[in-house]
């Protein structure tokens, strides 16, 4: 790929590119209006690994509830995802990941494939050369536990106990990010009574060495933080032998307790599949059948998960999204120049406004005295709403010219309120909490697997300072900190590094719109920067991309094939920033243009979005949908203008 020259465009070539764009819009509309739920709401699929299907297997089978066309089903879909070298990746053209091949692999076992079968052959092997069972996650470790095939002994103690230690004490449950906390309370049960399921077959092909599945290693140094916590790992793994009965039934019984009230009127747990499982799986431990209501609910909501594709195959979503599906479908619409009384409009916001959670949640432990007012990412989860989609609500519904605009008013008054109550004290926003920043969580033995803390983010913030410039609040102390925070966060390069999405291109295609809405000006180097660097990261093909392995190495940054989710992110830059005539707009919005399918959409097999960078990657398969509305839209209509009354 290579630089983009900073040329003007022709007249002629400007209007054709218009014309083009304005068709493209066109369709795209008609597409995403077609897929508009009766009741209001938009939502694509949400695709991430297969460890979601094999762990959704390995849980039947610990159950006892396991039955042959889910079975069938989940294994076709297995195999579909296979690499050609009998591996697994973690996104659409990945490298292969090993804890990842390890879960299919075992799920497939499941599944009745033979371990001599070539193409599970292929994938033993692989295992074997990086190091077997031994090398793979501690999580990968805790399921292969549940069934014999990896000693508890041998994995990391997480006592219940914790759900004692007070809010000030380091690693108590509120120090992890909320979906962190919801995952550890469930295992500190299982980690407890540490139950074992009959194997229905050895994985000694698994091992680089059968007789000593899990070889000493060496411990770390006593004076860093790995050796102090390999350490006090030991001293927990001897408190797991003497532990005060009392003491632990009454941690078990508190931690089944915070399980329960936690669980949604959906019955799932957060709204995300992985808590959900660990807590179905502790509470069983606990003696809950599974005829119990708890158990019941938390059962179903499992299988709402399952998405059934035409080929037979099943795939498990790690979560659901339609809050902020509806939301940056409603905001496309309207950027791409909907009539703000449309139907589609209104019942997106009359759906949106019934969605918006009025009690406390974990959030309010920092926070005690503040109303709520937020939304949450899914149907139901009112424990855990997040800043990111409340911002991008408001800025949703703003775009409807409501027949009761009063309930507008009394919503975005609720939803201000709490946003600006979550306001972590460096003037930024996290997702979820206020100033989950201890270095702690992601320190432990237990924790190998993703951010276990919600720290402000850049894409966040961004979102939130938009709505409030939007909502008049400008010049307000708390929208200038998030500013000045926002600026303080740019890279050398230019660019804006995206916790919630891939990576540097959605970092700044959602800051410079927000610094933008917020009177920063156009000529302001931090924006010339920015633009300079998207220009210089777009691909030849006029699009942009960008590669999970961003996250990880620095020659990946704005480097990747070209989609159509992040050549929006990047034309909403150039466009906020002024470019809208420059080459590099030009370009993108032709590349747009060209790539769009018969029926008004885009293809996207590529990974998008982010749940823990790196870690754990995500195909929002209605990104690749909205986004494009939304730049196209901004290309033929112009910016979002003018702020609203302020809010009370």
């Amino acid at each position: 790929m290579t630089a983009t020259p900073t040329v003007q465009p022709s007249e002629s070539s400007e209007s054709k590119t218009l014309s083009v764009a304005r068709e493209a819009t066109a369709r795209a509309v008609e597409h995403l209006l077609s897929r508009q739920d009766e009741r209001g709401w938009w939502k694509g699929d949400l695709e991430t690994n297969v460890t979601m299907d094999a762990e959704d297997l390995m849980l039947r089978q610990f159950l006892g509830i396991q039955d042959p066309d889910t079975l069938d089903a989940a294994a076709r879909f297995l195999r579909s995802q296979q690499g050609a070298d009998g591996t697994w990746a973690s996104f659409h053209g990945g490298p292969p990941e090993l804890s990842t091949t390890i879960e299919a692999y075992v799920a497939l076992r499941l599944a009745g494939d033979e371990p001599d079968a070539p193409h599970m052959a292929a994938a033993s092997a692989w295992v074997r050369s990086r190091g077997g069972i031994a090398a793979g996650r501690v999580f990968t470790r805790i399921w292969l536990a549940l069934f014999g095939w990896w000693r508890w002994e041998d994995l990391p103690e997480l006592p219940p106990e914790i759900i004692y230690f007070p809010k000030w004490l380091p690693l108590n449950i509120y120090d992890f990010g909320c979906w962190a906390r919801q995952t550890i309370v469930p295992l500190t049960i299982v980690s407890a009574k540490r139950p074992v399921r009959p194997a229905p077959f050895p994985l000694d092909e698994l091992h680089t060495d059968p007789r000593r599945p899990n070889p000493p290693r060496p411990p770390a140094p006593i004076a860093s933080w790995d050796g102090a916590f390999q350490r006090l790992d030991r001293a927990l793994h001897a408190y797991h032998k003497v532990a005060f009965r009392p003491l632990r039934r009454a941690a078990l019984r508190s931690c089944a307790r915070w399980i329960v009230e936690r669980q949604e009127n959906d019955g799932c747990w957060g709204g995300i599949q992985p808590p959900a499982v660990y807590s179905v799986i502790a509470l069983h431990l606990l003696g809950y059948d599974l005829d119990h209501p708890v158990m019941r609910a938390g059962l179903e909501s499992l299988d709402r998960f399952a998405v059934w594709r035409e080929d037979g195959s099943r795939m498990i979503e790690a979560c659901q999204s339609p809050v902020w599906d509806t939301c940056l479908a409603a905001i496309a619409l309207a950027d791409a120049g909907l009539a703000p009384d449309h139907p589609a409009l209104v019942k997106a916001a009359d759906w949106m406004l019934a969605e918006q959670i009025d009690r406390p949640g974990d959030w309010s432990v920092r926070r005690p005295g503040l109303p709520s007012g937020g939304w949450a990412f899914e149907f139901h989860n009112d424990n855990y709403p997040d800043i990111d989609d409340t911002a991008e609500v408001v800025l949703a519904l703003r775009r409807v010219d409501h027949p009761e605009p009063e309930r507008i008013e009394a919503a975005v008054r609720r939803a201000m309120r709490w946003t600006l109550g979550m306001q972590s004290k460096n003037g930024a926003w996290g997702a979820f909490d206020v100033d989950n920043t201890s270095p702690l969580p992601n320190k432990l033995p237990f924790c190998d697997f993703g951010e276990v803390v919600d720290p402000p983010s850049a894409d966040v913030t961004a979102h939130v300072v938009e709505m409030l410039a939007h909502e008049g609040r400008t010049y307000d102390a708390r929208t200038r900190r998030g500013i000045a925070w926002l600026l303080s966060e740019q890279e050398p390069s230019g660019a804006w590094f995206g916790r919630w999405g891939t990576n540097y291109v959605y970092g700044t295609g959602s800051v410079i719109p927000a610094l933008i809405a917020a009177g920063v000006p156009a000529s302001h180097p931090a924006v010339r920067r920015a633009v300079r660097w998207l220009e210089s990261v777009q691909n030849e093909d006029g699009g942009w991309g960008e590669d999970q392995r961003s996250y990880l190495d620095a020659e990946w940054m704005g480097r990747g094939a070209s989609t159509a989710s992040q050549t929006a992110w990047a034309l909403l830059a150039l466009l906020a920033a002024g470019e809208r005539d420059g080459a590099a707009v030009e370009r993108g919005v032709t590349w747009l243009a060209e790539t769009q399918r018969e029926d008004g959409s885009w293809d996207e097999p590529y990974f998008t979005g982010t749940g823990f960078p790196w870690d754990f990657s995500i195909n929002y398969h209605l990104y690749r949908q909205v986004f494009p509305v939304t730049a196209l839209g901004r290309y033929v209509h112009g910016e979002p203008t003018g702020a609203r009354p302020r809010s009370g």
